[in-house]
């Protein structure tokens, strides 16, 4: 008997010690499994995208897409302007060329004109009359803009000069102008017409 429940007493004890480890170990399973549902929450979370998100967005981009397009157009419309403005200048500073131009020949008549001699009082008086006119004109166009190159004495410039005769003057050195034959003239810096000269060899 007393064998008997030395046994029974053993089985008592076992019991509780199985029960008590399975409660143990089933405990953290439930604990895997709540963190598992947490973590699939979380990715389900990250993966869900708010469409406002989206559009706003969009948007963003659709704004730095025009606000490109507005510098792009803004600096094309100020280089135009830039242009016009220089291109008005330009027309505004030469745009006494074609009458200059057309003037110089009546220029020359007067100067070959004056280069005349005579006596008579009559003459001199009607010479000292073109005169005047001549002055008068040069004056005019000189306000315009017109402008007599300078020749006799200056080193020949193939930009302001036409050589046409080949001169061997002591006088001068080589490459100087020794005689104008046709006057040449020009508008602020652009040349109407070239001088006519002699250049010393």
């Amino acid at each position: 008997m007393s064998e008997e429940k030395d046994i029974r007493d053993n089985e008592e004890k076992i019991e509780p010690e199985q029960n008590g480890n399975e409660n143990l170990s089933s405990e953290p399973v439930e604990d895997v499994q709540t963190e598992n549902e947490s973590s699939s929450e979380n990715s389900e979370e990250t993966e869900t995208v708010d469409p406002r998100d989206e559009e706003i967005a969009s948007l963003k981009s659709k704004l730095d897409e025009k606000e490109e397009q507005y510098l792009r157009l803004y600096a094309e419309f100020e280089n135009y302007k830039r242009r016009i403005q220089n291109e008005a200048q330009i027309q505004k500073k030469y745009q006494a060329q074609s009458v200059l131009t057309d003037v110089l020949p009546a220029l020359d008549n007067f100067e070959r004109a004056l280069k005349i001699e005579g006596d008579d009082e009559s003459f001199n008086s009607l010479k000292k009359g073109v005169e005047m006119v001549y002055d008068s004109l040069t004056k005019a166009l000189e306000d315009n803009g017109l402008e007599r190159i300078k020749t006799e004495g200056e080193q020949f410039d193939p930009n302001y000069h036409q050589a046409v005769i080949q001169d061997d003057h002591p006088d001068y050195e080589s490459g100087q102008i020794t005689e104008e034959l046709q006057p040449g003239y020009k508008l602020n810096d652009r040349v109407l017409r070239a001088s006519m000269v002699k250049v010393n060899q």
